[in-house]
């Protein structure tokens, strides 16, 4: 059972995704009842590397209203990947250029996981092709639908 709970909307339109991994997160108590509430914004987040972990920046997590706690906001929160995946993120992004972004957060069997790419970032000849295709793709469906 997968329930998603945020989203990076336009992760596919700044970035070409090449591969994904599903990540486990360390997280407070009172961080991760705000996950559960869907309190996350992944827009402006970004994965690091140092010292052989993986580390979640700039990703926003909304204090839980409940908690006394001043738990939220934005912190560095350490990812859990196996070593290899470490290794080949590591390696892909020291060599080639590439970064690592988060594009989801969700709850699989009770326990919070980000799914991250390891990303190219679009040109912006590529990001105008792109809208370009989607608004004849939706021009066509709509002539489409409109004949029937």
């Amino acid at each position: 059972m997968v329930k998603v709970l945020a989203r990076h909307r336009k992760a596919s339109f700044h970035y070409e995704i090449l591969e994904t991994y599903e990540a486990g997160i360390v997280l407070t108590g009172a961080e991760i009842k705000s996950v559960r509430a869907g309190k996350v914004s992944l827009a402006e987040g970004w994965v690091s590397m140092e010292d052989g972990e993986a580390m979640l920046r700039q990703v926003y997590i909304a204090p839980y209203q409940a908690s006394s706690a001043d738990a939220g906001g934005v912190r560095p929160r350490k990812l859990l990947l196996h070593r290899r995946e470490l290794n080949k993120l590591a390696g892909a992004v020291a060599e080639k250029g590439l970064a690592i972004i988060p594009l989801s957060v969700y709850i699989k069997h009770r326990w919070a996981k980000v799914k991250v790419g390891l990303a190219r970032g679009k040109k912006l000849y590529d990001k105008r092709a792109a809208v370009k295709k989607r608004t004849t793709e939706r021009e066509m469906a709509a002539h489409l639908k409109h004949q029937r």
